[in-house]
């Protein structure tokens, strides 16, 4: 897709317009600004390969089993430094500072990513920052506890990168957990599951909807 020209104050006005705020299936905890079919995201977005897919505008699975374990578990995230790693909608970093994350911090390289994440932080009433940018071939985040990382092993190439990135925050000191319904390229062999369990994925439909996706440590 083509890269959007439009000005931050525009896309958090696309947004509040044409994505409705609804709970998150499985989460109801969390509320979302949510792509529908009338959502008319081309118009955000653009058309060409350049720009990021839309993910933040969805559920997917990886986030979703994530946010369900840090709700669930608050003791994960309580008093402790978070980072969400390709945060999309945000999801993941709302959970972590609903649950008591001393600072959540969310990174995505799509901007519209960032004007969903800010929208919806204030939506569930929390405070996170946003950051746009791709650091998966910098150093380990600074001032980090915790990286969390949702639903990025959907591509091989992309798949490797965040491996030796989560590689060298573990190796600085940094937790890390990954959720992921299992899809292709999620190294399964170098990860120790922790937890499972049944979470929303957009476009599952033969399933209802609804997947067995994993939280995973490095192992």
């Amino acid at each position: 897709m083509k890269r959007s020209d439009m000005p931050h104050p525009v896309r958090v006005t696309f947004i509040q317009a044409n994505l409705p705020v609804s709970p998150v299936p499985a989460i109801p905890e969390i509320l979302l600004h949510t792509a529908g079919p009338a959502s008319g995201l081309w118009r955000l977005a653009g058309r060409e390969e350049a720009d990021p897919a839309p993910y933040w505008a969805y559920p997917w699975a990886g986030g979703a089993v994530l946010a369900r374990h840090l709700l669930d578990r608050p003791e994960v995230v309580a008093g402790r430094r978070v980072l969400d790693l390709g945060a999309g909608s945000g999801l993941v970093a709302i959970a972590a500072a609903k649950a008591g994350a001393a600072a959540v911090t969310a990174v995505d390289v799509d901007a519209n990513a960032i004007a969903a994440i800010g929208l919806n932080a204030a939506i569930n009433g929390v405070d996170i920052v946003a950051v746009a940018a791709d650091i998966i071939e910098a150093p380990p985040p600074e001032e980090t506890d915790l990286l969390v990382v949702g639903d990025l092993f959907y591509d091989h190439a992309l798949a490797l990168r965040a491996m030796a990135f989560l590689r060298r925050c573990q190796s600085a000191g940094i937790e890390v957990l990954i959720g992921d319904p299992e899809r292709a390229y999620l190294p399964q062999a170098q990860l120790k599951r922790i937890a499972t369990h049944a979470v929303a994925e957009f476009g599952a439909g033969s399933s209802g909807g609804m997947v067995q996706a994993g939280v995973f440590s490095l192992s």
